[in-house]
Parts: C-alpha cells; structure tokens; sequence
C-alpha cells in the first residue's frame, strides 16, 4: 500500500468511526430494554429484531443471507462490521453456529457485549472491536464470512475483500448484503453517512469484480431492490416500528437518514444486492 492509498484509507476509517460513535449508548439500550422488563429478565434475539439489526429488510435479510449460505452449526462464523450483534446472535440462535463478531466502533462492541449477556449467549458469540482492513484474525480461520451494509463505508474495497479472503478457510464462503450505487448520485444523509465525503459506493459490477479479483468465484448473486422497496412500502403502510428501535441508536436523524434510503432507491439512485462467493484455493 502506498503512502497516499494508506492515508485515503486511515481517512475512510476515521470518517467511519466519527459517524458511529455512540457515546453512553450501551446506557441509553439499557433504559430502553426497560420496555421489556426488568434488567435480569433473559431476551430473545427476536425480542432486539427492531433493535439491532442495521440494515433493510432486518432480521429477514440475515435468515435469509443465511440460507443462502448453507450456514451449518458446524461452520465458524465471521459477521464483520457487527454493529450491536443482532446478526451475530440471530446466526447463533438460528443455525447453532459459533459467531465472532468484530466492529470499528467501541462503543458499539461494548453495546454487543452488553445485549448478548442479556440474550444468554455469551459461551456463542464474541465481539471484538477491530479494522475490517486489518483484521487481527489469523488466516483461514473461518469457514463463512457475513457482510451486511457495510462496504458502502469502507473506500479501500480491494484491501476489504482481500482480507476477508484471507481469513477464509479454502472453499469457505463469503455471504454479503450490501447496497451499491445505482444510476445517480444519491441524496445524504443515509444511515451509513451523512454526507458523500464519508461514503464509498460502488456499482454493483464493479463490487462484483472486486470481490472476483480477491480471490473468489461467485455462487449466487440476486439484485434485492425491489424486494427492499416492498419492504419500505409497507413499513410506510403500517407506521413506524414499535420501540425500542433503531432510533436509539442511529439518534434523531434516523428517519430522515432511511427515508433517503427509501427515496433513493425508487429513484433508482441506489440498490441492493445479495450475493455468495466461495473462496478459491490458495
């Protein structure tokens, strides 16, 4: 990596840091789950679903991404950029696999450690906080890898899908969800930034590609725009979500932030795409 990649890359990681910090966050999640009972009362992962799942389509999109996957209990799971856990611990629940989950934000990790303490799943899945791009992970560790919505926020693509091979076993598999650019710029703020400077969309044949040239070969691939705006069509049919939801933690800007989302892909200025990949051997 060059001098200049290296900064342009420490840039994108510090603008991702800035617009995830969550100061007092694992406080406020507390107060909240106060809604469900009191603070030794044991939650399910279905209970968080309006929670703590960052990305459209909620709990939905990672069964699904899951089944996809062929997720097995015997599979060692890597969910990179894991957010407050919800993934993570609905993996773990659903398929019986072990998850680790690793996240830039403290913060966040702290609020993962927090949730999964109150899920019971402590001895399942464990958060760590770390670099998609520089992971401390020895190579081939995993058998699958889990990427949901977080690419948009990382510029140096071809060092995150390389990485991501790495620490794939041989034949392992690499499920991702994310969002991709689409015919135009879109409007900002979104829930991954709120402004263009700290996003790095790519089209969905470049992302394609990218991960092609890191060492994988695709197995499924599927654009998810429509399904997502159906998705979006009928929260707006039914009203907002119950609380305690996201709001709690993405802040007052939330639903400006998804309502873009939403906007923008009628306008076809962003999409969605779901996609498997096997790693190739080495």
């Amino acid at each position: 990596m060059t001098d200049a990649t290296h900064n342009l890359a420490a840039g994108s990681v510090a603008a991702a840091r800035e617009h995830y910090r969550a100061s007092g966050l694992a406080e406020r999640l507390r107060n909240a789950l106060l809604a469900f009972g009191p603070e030794h009362q044991r939650l399910t992962p279905a209970q968080l679903a309006q929670l703590d799942q960052f990305h459209t389509r909620g709990a939905a999109a990672t069964q699904d991404l899951a089944r996809l996957a062929a997720i097995a209990a015997a599979d060692r799971v890597l969910d990179l950029g894991s957010g407050i856990g919800g993934p993570a611990r609905l993996l773990a629940a659903t398929c019986g696999c072990p998850v680790v989950g690793i996240d830039l934000s403290p913060e966040f990790t702290e609020a993962a450690r927090y949730l999964t303490e109150r899920t019971g799943q402590v001895g399942q899945v464990a958060f760590e906080t770390g670099n998609a791009l520089a992971l401390s992970t020895a190579d081939s560790s995993f058998e699958v890898v889990v990427l949901q919505h977080v690419a948009m926020n990382i510029e140096d693509r071809n060092g995150l899908y390389r990485e991501i091979r790495r620490v794939l076993k041989d034949r392992g598999r690499f499920a991702t969800y994310d969002v991709v650019q689409g015919d135009a710029a879109p409007h900002y703020p979104l829930p991954w930034a709120r402004a263009e400077s700290a996003s790095f969309l790519l089209t969905a044949s470049a992302t394609r590609g990218a991960v092609e040239a890191a060492g994988f070969r695709t197995l499924f691939w599927r654009d998810d725009t429509a399904l997502t705006q159906a998705w979006f069509a009928q929260i707006a049919a039914s009203g907002p979500p119950p609380e305690p939801n996201l709001g709690v933690v993405l802040g007052r800007d939330f639903p400006q932030m998804t309502g873009n989302l939403a906007l923008n892909l009628v306008q076809g200025r962003l999409r969605v795409v779901s996609a498997v990949f096997e790693a190739l051997s080495s």
